[in-house]
């Protein structure tokens, strides 16, 4: 979906297939088939934005035969579907029984972080369309926090310069410019946008910026306005936003609190938990653990990276952090000139969800992914952005 904002530029809205399981080229032809069209066909556009996720075996098919490239290219087009944002942050099996801390292989500190990424640039490039040159790609913020040492910073900052200059030579030989953005989360060496304003610097170039995820800046307890301010400051582009809710539990000391938050507690992915005190920020890896004892304070209010849908917060005790994606929603495009222009709908945990609120089925998934982008759209076009057919 693409959006023309007050001082004349467009502004894209996607959301991210992460949520549909697929390794290979096939299986990500069949989510265009099963999944894409039809949130399409739900919003009544001719055009859908999609951000995609192409594992390592999918994206490896795509560079290396420029036939099944042009191939997907041309599906894009006849379902009606296009793409200017890729999620590189997943390198595989985001669709196992048991992802976990599995999600932060391989970092920036292996070389086939580096590879896969260069891949991800190159495919890119072959898929914006005709009259879109501006790409972008989030990945992964450096390392998870263990076991990353000053080596592995260093190899990790080489790394990422040596992207940026094939991300220039990528630009001379095709004319699109693709930029990679590096998305804080909790528990990893990048956890919040604070600490991303350091490495970014220290790599000092602009093809490598930062993607702002709501349900993680959220979880973090960052305030929004502080958090763009210090990256303007620090000149740190916004290459992209995703825009997520995280799971907030206002009262964590009751047990009807810690009941309802027990039922988001699952086995697929990690669930960071967080919450302010005196002496900062204080967190558990996943919600289980926040849940057990008192591993974690409970005076104050609680987040946990959980991605519920936008349009549907939890219900009572619980709530979602909706109000932290709407105020950075307002600062990043809702200015005389946005921030980014790369926006994407990322609620991959529709089926981590409590049983009872999971989608039965392909019919019932599209219906609440359609209902987030028509919430996104409504917020864009309340901050006076004007949509585009």
């Amino acid at each position: 979906m693409r959006f023309r904002h007050p001082d004349g530029s467009t502004v894209h809205l996607a959301y991210c297939t992460n949520v549909h399981p697929a390794e290979t080229l096939d299986g990500v032809l069949a989510q265009l088939r099963d999944h894409c069209e039809p949130v399409r066909r739900r919003l009544g556009r001719d055009r859908l934005g999609i951000g995609l996720w192409l594992a390592k075996d999918a994206a490896h098919a795509l560079v290396t035969d420029p036939a099944a490239l042009r191939g997907l290219r041309q599906e894009l087009d006849r379902r009606g579907l296009e793409v200017v944002t890729l999620n590189g942050f997943p390198y595989e099996g985001f669709g196992a029984e048991e992802v976990k801390y599995r999600v932060y292989k391989p970092d920036w500190a292996d070389p086939e972080r580096l590879e896969h990424t260069t891949s991800l640039a190159r495919v890119l490039a072959g898929l914006l369309p005709d009259d879109v040159t501006d790409g972008s790609i989030s990945t992964l913020p450096l390392a998870w926090r263990t076991a990353y040492d000053e080596q592995r910073a260093q190899t990790a900052r080489t790394a990422l310069r040596t992207l940026a200059e094939r991300l220039d030579a990528l630009q001379e030989l095709t004319g699109r410019s693709i930029r990679v953005a590096l998305e804080p989360e909790p528990g990893c060496v990048v956890e919040t946008t604070r600490d991303a304003i350091a490495p970014l610097t220290a790599i000092a170039h602009d093809r490598v910026g930062i993607c702002v995820d709501t349900c993680h800046l959220a979880t973090s307890f960052e305030d929004p306005h502080t958090a763009l301010d210090d990256l303007t400051r620090a000149g740190v582009p916004v290459v992209k936003s995703q825009l997520s809710a995280a799971l907030h539990a206002e009262q964590p000391h009751l047990p009807e609190v810690r009941e309802a938050l027990a039922a988001f507690a699952e086995p697929r992915f990690l669930h960071q938990t967080r919450t302010s005190t005196p002496a900062g920020p204080r967190g558990t890896d996943d919600l289980d653990e926040a849940l057990a004892g008192d591993a974690l304070p409970d005076a104050a209010p609680w987040r946990s990276h959980f991605h519920v849908p936008l349009h549907a917060a939890p219900a009572a005790p619980l709530t979602s952090t909706l109000p932290v994606l709407k105020s950075v929603l307002t600062r990043l495009v809702g200015g005389p000139h946005p921030l980014t222009r790369h926006l994407e709908v990322e609620t991959y945990t529709w089926q981590a969800l409590p049983p009872e609120l999971r989608p039965r089925g392909r019919t019932q998934l599209a219906d609440g992914i359609a209902a987030e982008l028509t919430l996104a759209r409504d917020l864009l076009t309340d901050l006076g952005l004007k949509e585009l057919p």
